[in-house]
């Protein structure tokens, strides 16, 4: 087996990973460029993205964002529109939450547009419906005169 000179493994090279609580410029749109949700993902770098000008189309991740920026369904991205085909673009920026809330504070993205982020935090105070409790109370309740019978039972 071969020694081990180098400076660290797999990890190393990938990187710290420690951007994620850094504050970046907002990047606004351009010429040629729209503000787009991700709807789902398709494989090969390529994913169904509808933009906020009305159209669904077939989006491309460019090179330097693969296996760097992972997107998921729902995200908000910025695209790259085509001079020569109408149907695909590719993605240029993925917005974090906090940039997407702003966007939409500022009317850049439509303001019924759900953020995915915002959805997850809204259910953390989800209300049940109180017929699963009391189902449950009535389970424990009929294992716990099982249990009193068996002991009863075993004296």
């Amino acid at each position: 087996m071969p020694k081990n000179f180098g400076k660290g493994g797999k990890n190393r090279r990938r990187g710290k990973g420690d951007t994620h609580d850094q504050k970046r410029e907002l990047v606004f749109k351009e010429d040629g460029c729209e503000y787009a949700q991700a709807m789902r993902m398709l494989g090969n770098g390529r994913l169904e993205a509808y933009c906020f000008d009305g159209k669904k189309r077939l989006a491309h991740i460019r090179g330097n964002m693969k296996k760097k920026v992972w997107i998921a369904s729902g995200d908000i991205i910025l695209v790259s529109l085509r001079d020569f085909e109408d149907e695909k673009c590719d993605v240029i920026h993925k917005y974090n939450a906090e940039e997407a809330r702003q966007l939409q504070k500022l009317g850049e993205i439509p303001s019924e547009t759900k953020l995915n982020k915002d959805d997850d935090e809204n259910n953390a105070n989800v209300a049940f419906e109180e017929g699963g409790d009391e189902e449950r109370k009535e389970s424990s309740e009929e294992e716990k005169s099982d249990e009193e019978e068996e002991e009863e039972e075993d004296k």
